[in-house]
């Protein structure tokens, strides 16, 4: 059952005196949005309403059927997880929605554009005691007609009773579905307390209410895990902060007064409150609430903090670079918001099959109830029975609730590994992953190159010379340069002064150190100067076949030494191309260097495939290739030259995503460092989501069956019929809750 009658809280006040013009433009990929609603949001204004009775499909289709038929009225959008409804609609129309919502029997609250970024509140719990009262009614009537301990008017007084103090909630909610011709489990079981009422079944139609009402209570209870599942991101960030004033003196205020540019100090141990960059002091940070990293980061003077981690060793000062509500946590829990509210396709599948299942089965349990007295002279009051235990077998609930239990569970958990899917249309898609297209740099590499190698090239050995081949690289901007530059200054060396210096535009650079003309350039600029020999032709090519690129000190006579700079493979991308492989993904990696280098690293990475010399098209005709060939296909890049193919691909993967708006709002899947081992973790954990859907599914509609042939066979009673229900509800949602501990 889904918490389709009301337990919850009664709201606060309605606020009417705001409006809404929020924009919530829909992603690029165009079935995240299909899945999130039927409706686009094409109006002049979008208004978010929180509905807190509002929390399952059969609130959805009434609200939808009285909303859709308004003048004004553009789109609906439904995220039930959060109960809020998004309304797109003419200037002046919502004068006419709020009431409509009031006549279904629910209290609609405005939500402020602060509201609408925040997690809401816990909501207070309503109280017990009228449920155990009514517990204790219906146990009395039950006891009194079973040991015959006081006459009928007595047990029919408190059946009422119990009826009473639990069910008119459940019985003004049913009268408003019926009146909106909508069979939904309040209807359901309106219809079979009365019917048991009226045929003398006084103790078990108060027991069946009773059960009922528990079971709702119970099950609110555990879906509140569900929907507060991304509410323990929230909390990571600290509500206050210590600020530096204009006096010069530090003071505790609250974090959403914060304006960007102002200087912030964490002490060691204290969460991190807001984004920032460090501008004073050095720590080690642990930012595994955001990326998941396990080891903690050395952070330093010009290094970004995330709001929400952990500072560990230090004292750090940090210069705010965005407000609370626009932090990467908070976009984090924005997007995992509405990805929420995106229906993946199983959750879509079950919705429509409960649209035909319900009333199929009402039909069902009237024809059963008229049919066989009519056919086989059965008993009456019997066969009404049977169709009574049948209504209440047919409720849906376990069945529809199990599936938005389940991938927002499968979200949650992914986001605290750092991993932030969009929608349930991408978790539950996962597990088709065929193939993973990967950029090389800054993917698959660091993309940073770093010094290889350093060979002399004469006979004795001179340490000079590498000093004189940095003193020339400490000159230049360029990458290559700029490695030999670094590493030269991870050894200690001190460099010499440089005079003369100029820039060889496609070769290299010369100058004059110590009094020697020297030069530091590529292949090209050795032919050039003509101090090329067979030998070297030889080293050279030995090592650019490596991937690497090479660059030779020379001065006028001869060359000196040689240096090979590459840009080194990340460990981590060995180890997830191996995972991938043992998930049966195939890898191919698509990048604009040149073949050799391709080859290289996919011979260290170990990938399927490797493409050198593409362009950005190139790489976008590669992935519709595969597509024709009916394959579901991936794409992992991290720059503006990955984005065509990203975009066109099945689930697009963006590295490094943390502190990236673009990525963040875009990515069908953002990992948020630059671990690639989380696309088999996403991969595997899109593979226990499906299982759990499928055994939920089995396990709902199997007892469902089961019980349907007892029913038939006289064999079920009505209270056994709720009690069933209300296990299965209750396994089918703690089934689901299991993926928050993958």
């Amino acid at each position: 059952m889904s918490r389709c009658c009301d337990h919850s809280p009664e709201p606060s006040p309605v606020r009417h005196e705001h409006g809404h013009d929020h924009d919530h433009a829909g992603h690029e990929h165009g079935a995240a949005q299909s899945s999130f609603a039927d409706e686009p949001l094409t109006g002049a204004v979008n208004t978010r309403i929180r509905i807190e009775q509002m929390d399952c499909p059969t609130e959805e289709r009434l609200i939808r059927d009285a909303l859709g038929r308004l003048p004004g009225v553009a789109g609906l959008q439904f995220n039930l997880l959060q109960r809020v409804l998004t309304v797109s609609h003419d200037d002046g129309a919502l004068a006419q929605v709020l009431p409509a919502i009031r006549g279904l029997g629910f209290t609609p609250q405005l939500e402020e554009d602060d509201a609408a970024q925040a997690v809401a509140a816990e909501p207070v719990k309503k109280s017990a005691w009228p449920l155990l009262l009514a517990a204790v009614a219906a146990t009395a009537s039950e006891g009194v007609h079973f040991a015959t301990l006081g006459p009928d008017w007595l047990v029919a007084l408190l059946a009422i009773t119990a009826i009473g103090l639990c069910g008119l909630t459940t019985y003004k909610k049913g009268w408003i579905a019926l009146k909106n011709r909508n069979l939904n489990i309040n209807a359901l079981m309106s219809i079979a307390v009365t019917g048991a009422v009226l045929i003398g079944q006084w103790p078990e139609a108060a027991m069946v209410m009773v059960l009922f009402t528990l079971a709702e209570l119970i099950e609110a209870r555990s879906l509140d895990r569900a929907r507060n599942a991304i509410r323990g991101l929230m909390d990571l960030a600290p509500p206050r902060a210590t600020v530096r004033q204009a006096d010069g003196s530090w003071q505790e205020v609250d974090v959403q007064g914060i304006a960007v540019d102002a200087l912030v100090r964490v002490r060691p141990g204290e969460r991190i409150s807001l984004d920032g960059e460090v501008v004073g002091g050095s720590s080690t940070v642990n930012q595994a609430p955001i990326t998941g990293e396990s080891l903690p980061v050395e952070k330093r003077v010009g290094d970004p903090l995330f709001a929400g981690t952990i500072n560990e060793a230090g004292s750090l000062e940090f210069r705010v670079t965005a407000a609370a509500r626009d932090t990467t946590l908070a976009r984090i829990i924005h997007a995992v918001e509405e990805a929420q509210g995106s229906r993946a396709p199983t959750q879509r599948f079950v919705d429509q099959f409960s649209r035909i299942y319900t009333p199929a089965v009402f039909a069902f349990a009237l024809a059963v109830a008229v049919l066989p007295p009519l056919v086989i002279g059965g008993a009456w009051l019997d066969w009404i029975y049977r169709a009574l235990v049948l209504l209440v077998v047919a409720c849906p609930c376990a069945l529809v609730i199990s599936t938005p239990v389940t991938i927002v569970s499968g979200l949650a958990a992914a986001a605290r590994k750092g991993i932030l899917v969009k929608g349930g249309v991408y978790l539950e898609n996962g597990r088709h992953l065929a193939m993973l297209a990967l950029d090389k740099t800054g993917t698959l590499t660091h993309g940073k190159p770093v010094q290889t190698d350093s060979l002399h090239l004469l006979e004795a050995e001179q340490p000079l010379h590498a000093v004189w081949a940095a003193s020339l690289a400490a000159r230049s901007d360029h990458p290559v340069s700029r490695a030999l530059a670094l590493h030269a200054e991870e050894q200690g060396r001190v460099l010499r002064e440089v005079e003369a210096f100029a820039a060889l535009p496609g070769r290299g650079t010369q100058g004059v150190v110590d009094g020697t003309l020297l030069y530091l350039g590529n292949h090209r600029l050795v032919e050039d100067l003509g101090l090329c020999s067979a030998q070297l032709e030889e080293r050279l090519e030995t090592l650019e076949r490596q991937g690497k690129s090479v660059v030779v000190l020379c001065d006028e006579q001869r060359a000196l030494m040689l240096f090979a700079v590459a840009d080194t493979v990340r460990q981590s991308s060995r180890e997830a191309v191996g995972e991938l492989h043992e998930l049966g993904v195939r890898t191919c990696m698509l990048t604009g260097d040149n073949a050799h280098t391709a080859a290289a690293i996919a011979e260290q990475v170990g990938v399927d495939e490797a493409r050198g010399d593409l362009l950005p098209a190139d790489k976008l005709a590669w992935v519709e290739a595969r597509q024709a060939q009916g394959k579901v296909v991936g794409m992992v890049g991290d720059g503006i030259n990955d984005a065509p193919a990203l975009a066109r691909a099945e689930i697009g993967f963006a590295m490094g995503a943390a502190g990236t708006d673009t990525a963040i709002e875009t990515a069908d899947v953002a990992l948020m460092d630059d671990d690639l081992r989380k696309i088999p973790a996403f991969v595997r954990l899109s593979r226990q989501t499906h299982a759990i859907l499928l055994q939920n599914i089995v396990l709902a509609l199997g007892i469902k069956a089961i019980f349907l042939g007892m029913t038939l066979a006289g064999e079920a009673t009505m209270w056994m019929a709720v009690f069933a229900d209300m296990g299965v509800s209750l396994m089918v949602v703690f089934n689901g809750l299991r993926l928050l501990r993958k």
